[in-house]
């Protein structure tokens, strides 16, 4: 039936309700295009064609990304039984050999990527091989239009609209310098101290997570320092000598050239985040991704808080 009651006139076709699916997933017609492995003229063209044939709009466009209408969620559950039952073709044996399939797409920062979901998704991976995994990394705020993505794992507790916020795990971050730049400089033994240091931490005018803001706000303010968008970066110019490193425990404490500093009087708790939209929520990829993280993390509680903590 249409939006007015008149029959359907055209049979809405499988292929289109599987472009609505991945649409509502990643709320950009080039992300599901590419998910699908189409282009995004076709993609557009595929839900015109679906919206013709249920007789009503099934997207909006909103500033978060392509929304489903009331009609679009009510049209969704048939494209998620489409999905289930085309898993269900495999057999017995195809399921216990490839398992789990599609392309799930996540956006974190880059140490996070690096630490936790690269090893998690490896193994993952191995145990289901059409499952695809593509990691965008970045140390920012959680995307309101969370647009291209299945899942972000972000910084700080997130305020999001349309999307389900879950907390994954805590780490700590803390002061550590080299213990070569300790015997030229001097090791500071008060937070004031540090006046007289270089602080080796994010660009200001780029970092984007309140979290790691208010940390440094902690701080006095230092002598000219070196500022990079790469936590990786910050670890290694905090080895090099170039100051005093602004660093999360996981990546500083294995590093034996380091030592932490004020331990006592910085040590400070951050969380991270995972956020993704309901639709994504139901893809079994999505959830079988989410579950391996948060595996890992729990694995791995006491790195997170420090080796010594």
């Amino acid at each position: 039936m249409t939006d007015s009651g008149a029959p359907l006139s055209i049979r809405p076709n499988p292929d289109d309700l599987l472009v609505l699916l991945a649409v509502a997933r990643l709320g950009r017609f080039s992300a599901a295009a590419g998910a699908l492995g189409v282009n995004s003229t076709t993609a557009a063209r595929r839900i015109t064609a679906l919206e013709k044939a249920v007789g009503g709009r099934l997207l909006v466009r909103s500033p978060r990304g392509w929304e489903l209408t009331e009609l679009g969620r009510g049209v969704l559950v048939v494209a998620e039984e489409i999905e289930k039952s085309m898993q269900q073709l495999a057999t017995p044996r195809q399921m216990r050999t490839h398992g789990i399939g599609g392309l799930v797409r996540i956006a974190a920062s880059d140490a996070f990527v690096a630490r936790f979901a690269v090893p998690a998704l490896a193994r993952l991976q191995e145990d289901h091989p059409r499952l695809g995994v593509e990691l965008i990394s970045a140390t920012q705020r959680v995307r309101q239009n969370r647009s291209g993505v299945d899942l972000e794992v972000v910084v700080g507790q997130p305020d999001v609209h349309r999307a389900i916020a879950r907390h994954l795990t805590d780490y700590r971050i803390g002061l550590y310098a080299s213990e070569a730049y300790l015997a030229r400089h001097g090791t500071p033994e008060r937070l004031a101290d540090l006046s007289q240091h270089r602080q080796i931490f994010y660009i200001e005018s780029s970092l984007q997570v309140d979290e790691l803001d208010r940390a440094a706000k902690k701080l006095p303010e230092p002598m000219p320092s070196m500022r990079s968008t790469s936590v990786f970066a910050h670890v290694e110019a905090t080895v090099a000598g170039a100051g005093v490193g602004i660093l999360p425990a996981y990546l500083a404490d294995p590093r034996p050239e380091l030592r932490r500093v004020l331990r006592e009087r910085f040590d400070y708790q951050i969380s991270y985040w995972t956020v993704a939209r309901e639709e994504s929520l139901r893809s079994n990829a999505v959830r079988a991704v989410l579950t391996a993280l948060r595996t890992e993390v729990a694995d791995r509680a006491a790195e997170l808080q420090g080796v010594t903590a």
